[in-house]
């Protein structure tokens, strides 16, 4: 067994309350000569935790302290239609009732810096439920018959051994060796790609031109584009050679892996913004980490287990001026530096000026500047780009770059609760309910025991898009 240490991993996601969506580290933006205020971006699949639902007990031991949790898998209700099972990677960090998760890279979970990161993926492809014959399972593990409960418990317990380094064991020795088995043999994979993204999620030109590309990054074979629904007449999305693929409201065909689209604003155009919607259905690849977002910021981190066919989506804006600077404004949670990079790009005629922080700035035509604001650990922020004219960007959230059991110091860890929650107690779980820690259901009783708890919060992004109308 493998001792407990305590390192930090961030746990960033960019999450949001402005028009519903949910932003996934950056965000789309107006311009100054806006005409609408366009919605932040988001990427990916969202989802809704359902709760602990195939799990066996495990126990932690933590500075002389030994504690029962349940161990096991997790099930998401997607939005838009779809399910995902999901283990989790936070073991001393507790869930919320029905939070909702948003799918993000790693570079925006507790998995930021962990060198084991690929070692988990490993365990998630080898494992249950990816590997549903057990009795082969068994077979490779040396375990003794595995059921589906002590299956997932033993799963479990091996991520945790490499998400948190955490000291923990399973209770039932066939789930143990299982354990064991893929502890010893995990090996080191790559990060999975995401479901889809759009890259830049903001982007800025002159009228009478095609202002992009915003590059489509799927694995769904194809993929739909819709525009706003306000988006001004004229306005279409068309591919790399011109050709449209969405206008007046509609999707008029269909996108790919590689696709770049762009907004064809036509010459005369009033200054404005818009912004377009990519849709596909597809399996979210197995490995993505989840992380709470908006209310449910401190709900702990999930990993991709297994997906059925869902719904994701992907949110992109642009802005356009006839004349003088025309900014685009993204906002990216850097756990690395203990900040927020904040990118400003120009693509107008006159070079943009702006504040951020107390600094002044300037971006000349064509060129792109980015500057990381520092933030204090699990502290909230607001940070505002101001230019001239009246333009004004605001983002906020929470920076969270640690795990809750990763503080550095001789302190234990906050320990599990042992009061289960009613999803807990029933389910297909382990008996012995009263043993139980919370670890994700329908309850919002912490994991995890409320005294002294420093609660890590995964990082939200409320981003507010005000722009001022300019007269022609």
């Amino acid at each position: 067994m493998i001792s407990v240490k305590r390192r930090g991993a961030a746990r960033l996601a960019a999450a949001v309350l402005a028009s519903g969506l949910v932003a996934a580290g950056a965000i789309a933006t107006a311009g100054p000569a806006a005409a609408d205020d366009a919605p932040p971006g988001h990427s990916g699949v969202t989802a809704t935790l359902g709760g602990l639902t195939t799990y066996d007990q495990a126990v932690i031991h933590d500075h002389g302290r030994d504690q029962k949790l349940g161990a096991g898998l997790f099930e998401m209700a997607v939005d838009g239609g779809g399910s995902l099972q999901t283990y989790c990677i936070d073991i001393h960090n507790p869930t919320q009732d029905q939070a909702k998760y948003q799918e993000v890279p790693w570079s925006q979970s507790s998995l930021h810096d962990n060198t084991d990161a690929g070692k988990i993926r490993w365990i998630l492809q080898n494992s249950y439920p990816q590997v549903n014959d057990l009795a082969a399972l068994a077979g490779k593990a040396g375990s003794g018959t595995l059921t589906e409960k002590t299956a997932a418990a033993g799963t479990q317990v091996a991520i945790w051994r490499f998400s948190d380094h955490a000291d923990v064991d399973a209770a039932d020795p066939a789930a143990e060796k299982l354990a064991d088995y893929l502890q010893k043999s995990a090996q080191d994979l790559a990060e999975p790609t995401a479901s889809l993204t759009l890259d830049p999620p903001a982007v800025s030109g002159k009228s009478g031109s095609r202002i992009g590309p915003v590059t489509v990054h799927t694995n769904a074979q194809s993929a739909t584009v819709t525009p706003a629904a306000d988006a001004p007449s004229g306005v279409s999305i068309v591919d790399k050679d011109g050709k449209a693929v969405a206008k007046d409201g509609k999707p008029l065909g269909t996108v790919s892996n590689g696709s770049q689209l762009f907004f064809d604003v036509p010459a005369g155009a009033e200054d404005g913004a818009t912004s377009m919607t990519v849709q596909a259905a597809t399996k979210v690849p197995v490995g993505r980490a989840f992380t709470g977002v908006g209310d449910h910021a401190k709900s702990q981190t999930q990993i991709l287990a297994g997906s059925s066919e869902s719904t994701v989506s992907a949110v992109a804006g642009a802005s356009w001026a006839k004349q003088g600077a025309v900014p685009a404004v993204t906002a990216e949670k850097n756990c690395a530096k203990g900040g927020v990079d904040i990118t400003v790009s120009n693509k107008g005629d006159e070079v943009f000026g702006f504040q951020l922080s107390g600094k002044d700035h300037e971006v000349a035509p064509g060129k792109s500047e980015t500057v990381t604001v520092p933030v204090g650990e699990d502290q909230s922020y607001e940070i505002t780009v101001k230019g001239a004219g009246g333009f004004s960007k605001t983002f906020s959230g929470v920076l969270d770059c640690k795990t809750a059991g990763s503080g550095g110091d001789s302190s234990p860890s906050p320990a599990p609760s042992a009061h289960p929650s009613p999803a807990s107690a029933g389910g297909t779980g382990g008996d012995s309910a009263g043993d139980l820690a919370e670890t994700g259901s329908s309850s919002a009783t912490p994991m995890i025991a409320g005294v002294a708890v420093v609660l890590v919060v995964i990082g939200g992004a409320a981003v507010f898009f005000v722009r001022k109308k300019k007269t022609v």
